[in-house]
């Protein structure tokens, strides 16, 4: 990087002193911020695109008793044309987006190319096929999940992760449309709280709001256990210490783009491996002779015995997939990988390549720690057929994907 900053000093509204800097952008950091090269070290900047040149402020703080550098763009002096202008008022003060200043067509571009970076790591993966990303039909109002900070009065907002300050939030428009007028009810009404989590229904209608909270006009219940949505027709329950999905639409085509990978006939068994609520194991029943779940959280499997009702060839096994899988009585002929964002325990991919079946989904919302997992075993023979990122979070730099794999003789 041979870029250099000049700094010089500005003075906000309020009499604050600023550090300004001027910068050259580079590449994006692992955060979803471009990194550029300041006092002769990469600092993170937020609210740039690479190659642009932009005025910054400079925010230091400790984090961990260790110095921190920060930079949030404060003007473009040469802008990317891939810029757009961010719609969300809150964009900056908030943190919460990343890629608001970003048109969506490069969005996806960018993510498939993060994929393919991961997975460029390692020598077993250099060439595999990564597909482009799919798009949100959404672009935004898809989030069916809110976790606001509660302040000043009960005020509702988020905590900018660069400057640690809370900025009050009346409209997020990353946020499902029911949930915003649950966020204009409680606004300024929840004062009893530190934290505040609201779930909604977009296809069943429901929500859950967490902590319970002792108000008693607003004109609406508090403190479920549990909530209902719907994915492909069928409704599933999810309650508070569960994981769901966060966009509901999107989750709909990433469980058919499984399916269309795992190609079930009707007889075969599959294994549903970190199965939480039960969502791939009961759609994915249909086109199975046999599902067997297995997930550890007592929560969630309590949710998914509730959602496979009335589904005769779905078996649920409550335990730590590791601790589990070599006590499973079968050789399946499909598995579904879908673990949290630290991957797979090696014995996991250690017994899934025992099995050798013919088809295996790996699901990851994290490119590092599922190209991480691919190469392990990839070194147990299996081959990667094809990765496809999804993208389940438009307006930030996270991506899911789907990888296939196979046998690899």
């Amino acid at each position: 990087m041979t870029q250099t900053a000049q700094v010089i000093a500005e003075t906000d509204p309020e009499g604050s002193d600023w550090e300004i800097a001027r910068l050259t952008l580079d590449r994006f950091g692992a955060l979803g911020d471009t990194v550029a090269e300041f006092e002769g070290r990469e600092i993170n900047v937020f609210g740039g695109i690479p190659g642009e040149r932009v005025e910054c402020r400079i925010v230091r703080y400790r984090r961990r008793r260790k110095a921190v550098v920060s930079a949030i763009v404060t003007d473009v002096l040469e802008p990317s044309p891939h810029r757009v202008a961010p719609p969300c008022p809150y964009f900056g003060p908030c943190s919460g987006c990343q890629w608001q200043h970003i048109d969506y067509g490069h969005q996806l571009e960018l993510k498939r190319e993060a994929v393919r970076q991961a997975v460029d790591e390692y020598d077993s993966l250099r060439g595999t096929d990564v597909g482009a990303t799919m798009p949100s039909g959404d672009v935004f109002g898809y989030r069916n999940h809110a976790r606001f900070t509660v302040r000043r009065q009960g005020s509702l907002g988020f905590v900018n992760r660069i400057t640690r300050r809370f900025v009050k939030i009346d409209e997020c428009l990353l946020m499902a449309p029911g949930i915003n007028e649950l966020l204009s009810r409680l606004q300024g009404r929840s004062g009893a709280t530190s934290q505040l989590s609201i779930r909604y229904g977009v296809n069943g209608g429901g929500w859950l709001i967490q902590p319970r909270l002792s108000i008693n006009d607003v004109g609406m219940e508090t403190g479920q256990t549990h909530y209902a949505e719907r994915l492909l027709g069928r409704s599933f329950r999810i309650g508070s210490p569960s994981f769901f999905q966060v966009n509901t639409a999107q989750a709909e085509r990433l469980i058919a783009l499984v399916a269309r990978r795992l190609r079930l006939s009707g007889r075969e068994t599959v294994v549903d491996a970190y199965a939480g609520v039960g969502t791939f194991a009961a759609l994915l029943a249909e086109d199975a002779g046999r599902v067997i779940a297995v997930e550890e959280s007592d929560a969630a499997v309590g949710d998914a015995r509730v959602n496979i009702a009335g589904i005769d060839n779905v078996e649920i096994v409550l335990g730590k997939v590791e601790d589990v899988i070599d006590d499973l009585d079968i050789v399946p002929d499909a598995v579904v990988l879908d673990p949290p964002r630290a991957g797979c325990q090696t014995q996991v991919l250690e017994a899934v390549a025992r099995w050798n079946p013919p088809r295996i989904c790996y699901v990851s919302c994290d490119p590092s720690s599922l190209a991480r997992d691919l190469d392990i075993m990839a070194g147990l023979g299996l081959a990667v057929e094809s990765i496809d990122p999804v993208d389940m979070f438009p307006q930030t730099h996270h991506v899911e994907c789907v990888a296939a794999l196979r046998p690899a003789a």
